[in-house]
């Protein structure tokens, strides 16, 4: 009988996290001080984050042992299936192996608790009794939720707007877990209020988000804020993905050609392609490395590699990477948690390296392979999700082409349960596609930071 999904046993689910800087060929550019401009030190960053979070945001470190606390919350999902798609290969006619690493099985739907955890569980340790964060679509506002409520901290989550109106479930969920959500902008902070004076009608962005969960933050001893993508812990805490699908491909007796995955801010891309990026520099495989990311958000393809501000206010850490400006207030596509103005330092630095590759899809094309999926392998996918699933289907249908007999794994990043306003909006043909124009590049890049 042929398989269909590669589950590990929990004994086998990885006890450290890999770390890309120890094997990158080029050190990462340094973060710099959003008020001096000068190079972060530790105590920069302890106002917002607890010093074992800062110590793996720096480390040189190979791997990184994952506390027995974590691993225990993690055994609850952990290892997560890999299933081959058997279905959709058999749709598209494609000589093609597909496989995706299924996400989808932790209670709050997605990748995101894979660092939500440990973020939890280091501030708790270091004595918070408060988070503040942001979140787009709201998966990771739930997953910190969630990693929360294991943990009895206090969180406050600003969403941005137009994810809140679209997606009230998230907000119900991340309520349940005990969280305090409201819409980014809010009157609850100075650069919320700002933001709304200029613009009453302002349908949000993560940047700003960030902006007023940062400010919340900072000046409380009680309080540290957690982000959801972009850092370099958050990658690290990620990896146990990619960890886990090396296994798993073994387990199939095979071995992608090509790694594929959304790319808002990095965080599911890096989880799954980091070890296979370690395997092309250490090992000499030529894995093929794609991060797909939104035409109305090309950071990585029609971006500046260049010191930017994390946030709209700039209060947030200036980082090297692929930015649309930290002012980019994306269209209100409903891919929420690819709305981000720049991509993590790891993933643009692997870019720049010419390590990875990255492509852009529009909207309907995303719903259309998301449909597709659905069709053959059951499962709704989140719209982040359904952007590397328009890739993996185009590049199985060139293998239709060419007869080829590659193998694909993706990243299947997390569900679409909660995003049935937007299916239904592309079943009834009133779903828009947007695409970021070169001459909005322009204007947005016109605000970098002088460094």
């Amino acid at each position: 009988m042929d398989n269909i999904k590669y589950n590990l046993p929990e004994k086998e689910m990885p006890v450290s996290w890999y770390n890309i800087q120890a094997d990158l060929p080029e050190p990462l550019p340094p973060y710099l001080h959003p008020v001096t401009k000068q190079p972060l030190v530790p105590a920069d960053l302890a106002p917002l984050f607890p010093m074992e979070l800062i110590k793996q945001e720096v480390s040189q470190e190979r791997y990184i042992d994952i506390p027995e606390e974590v691993q225990e919350i993690y055994r609850q999902f952990r290892p997560a299936p890999l299933y081959r798609a058997r279905r959709l290969e058999k749709a598209l006619d494609t000589p093609a192996h597909i496989y995706y690493k299924f996400e989808d099985v932790s209670p709050a739907g997605s990748h995101k608790p894979n660092t939500a955890i440990p973020q939890a569980y280091y501030n708790k340790k270091e004595g918070i009794k408060r988070l503040t964060t942001e979140t787009g679509a709201g998966q990771w506002g739930s997953s910190l939720a969630f990693a929360c409520s294991q943990f009895d901290i206090e969180l406050k989550i600003y969403m941005v707007r137009v994810s809140y109106n679209q997606k009230p479930y998230r907000r119900m969920t991340m309520e349940a877990w005990g969280a305090t959500c409201v819409p980014s902008p809010s009157p609850d902070t100075g650069s919320g209020r700002a933001a709304l004076a200029a613009d009453p009608n302002n349908p949000g962005s993560l940047g700003l988000a960030i902006s007023e969960a940062v400010e919340d933050a900072a000046p409380r001893d009680d309080t540290h804020y957690a982000l959801g993508s972009v850092l370099n812990h958050v990658l690290l805490h990620q990896t146990i993905i990619g960890q886990e699908a090396l296994k798993q491909m073994e387990m199939a007796g095979e071995y992608p050609d090509a790694v594929i995955a959304c790319a808002g801010g990095g965080s599911n891309f890096g989880g799954l392609a980091l070890p296979f990026v370690r395997d092309n520099l250490t090992k000499g495989r030529k894995t093929q490395i794609i991060a797909v990311e939104p035409s109305s958000c090309p950071s990585l393809t029609k971006g500046l590699y260049a010191y930017d501000y994390g946030d709209v206010a700039g209060m947030a850490p200036i980082a090297k990477m692929f930015t649309l400006g930290s002012n980019f207030m994306p269209p209100p596509v409903h891919a929420g948690g690819l709305r981000y103005h720049g991509m993590s330092p790891i993933v643009s630095h692997l870019k720049k390296l010419g390590l990875i590759e990255a492509r852009t899809v529009n909207q309907l094309p995303t719903f259309e392979a998301g449909i597709q999926f659905a069709r053959s392998e059951g499962f709704i996918s989140a719209p982040e999700t359904n952007h590397a699933i328009r890739a993996v289907i185009d590049e199985a249908l060139r293998c239709r082409e060419s007869g080829e007999k590659k193998v694909l794994l993706f990243c299947h990043s997390g569900h679409g349960h909660f995003d049935m306003a937007a299916y239904e909006a592309y079943l009834s043909g009133k779903l828009s596609d947007y695409e970021y124009t070169d001459e909005k590049v322009k204007e947005a890049l016109s605000c970098l930071p002088a460094v």
